[in-house]
């Protein structure tokens, strides 16, 4: 193992994240008692353009008047791009109006890290002018190709401030990259395989190596439960954390994806069981089942066991 090592930076349960538009108020509180693990409450592309400032009303009226922490919700919000006009006021009137309240802003379309920089300067700055005792996480959307090819500095650079998580938002990378697909998070039937695994990798590979986590974006074909986990499945396999939900019922399949099956904990523990009588016979290795487990196998069904304590510990 290498001597550089970065730990899991902030862990949290994000198994689905439900994206909710600023403009749509009479869905905040629906939102709040879905079971979901995450929401962002969203300022950019589900929000209309002269529907902007009133979104932004909205969604601060409705993080302080709504009860977030006791339905167990970690608050988020997408502010708008770098390069509008909105972006500013977004921070600022979040942060003085409502800061306390709110775990994460997710950053869209995230080109270079000096993009991160701007939003955790800000951030600083409104945290000491308000006197804030909690501080505000950064998430940042990878959804263009530049993003992308900049994707380890940006997880890199991230370590020494507040990001915690990167995304794959697939439409826009799709756009950026002039790709020819079928939906949004589908995919095309005239390639061989999945288009968008590359991508999924190389995000997730540069979460691990510097300790974010690694979020899947969304899936537009709400009609398609299947597509919708089969997508899951995919991004789990690569090592994300949890997916997108752009409508309520999708929460259910990808807490069902993303929750360790009983079965594979009950593995996963007994992994470290016959590993630790190895270890107290002297032994490196041990069998199980007929298959040879070892370190490596260790560390896996650790990743198990620590998700599923997490997950129960927040359903309690």
């Amino acid at each position: 193992m290498s001597h550089t090592l970065y730990e899991t930076k902030t862990p949290r349960v994000q198994r689905c994240e439900l994206a909710v538009p600023g403009s749509r108020p009479e869905m905040f509180e629906k939102a709040l008692k879905s079971g979901v693990d995450f929401i962002f409450l969203d300022l950019e592309d589900a929000v209309a353009p002269d529907d902007k400032i009133q979104a932004r009303k909205n969604i601060i009226q409705a993080i302080n008047d709504l009860d977030w922490k006791s339905h167990g919700v970690t608050l988020s919000v997408r502010i708008n791009g770098l390069d509008t006009q909105y972006m500013v006021r977004d921070v600022v009137d979040l942060v003085e109006q409502a800061g306390h309240k709110i775990d994460t802003l997710l950053i869209p379309k995230v080109g270079v890290y000096a993009d991160v920089y701007m939003v955790e300067a800000m951030l600083s700055q409104l945290e000491m002018q308000q006197g804030l005792k909690n501080r505000i996480g950064v998430e940042a959307l990878i959804e263009t190709a530049l993003g992308m090819a900049n994707v380890e500095d940006i997880a890199r650079r991230g370590t020494a401030g507040r990001l915690e998580a990167l995304h794959f938002g697939v439409a826009d990378y799709a756009a950026s990259n002039r790709a020819r697909t079928t939906n949004i998070g589908g995919l095309n039937p005239d390639y061989p395989g999945d288009q968008w695994h590359a991508a999924i990798s190389r995000m997730t590979v540069a979460c691990r190596a510097f300790g974010l986590r690694p979020i899947d974006g969304p899936f537009g074909d709400i009609q398609d439960p299947e597509g919708y986990k089969q997508a899951a499945r995919r991004a789990a396999a690569l090592g994300c954390e949890g997916k997108w939900a752009i409508h309520p019922t999708q929460i259910a399949l990808a807490n069902e994806v993303f929750t360790p099956p009983t079965a594979e904990v009950d593995k996963a523990k007994r992994i470290l069981t016959a590993l630790k009588e190895a270890a107290a016979q002297g032994k490196g290795a041990a069998s199980l089942d007929g298959r040879l487990i070892d370190a490596a196998s260790e560390r896996m069904a650790n990743n198990i066991v620590k998700m599923a304590e997490a997950i129960a510990a927040k359903s309690k």
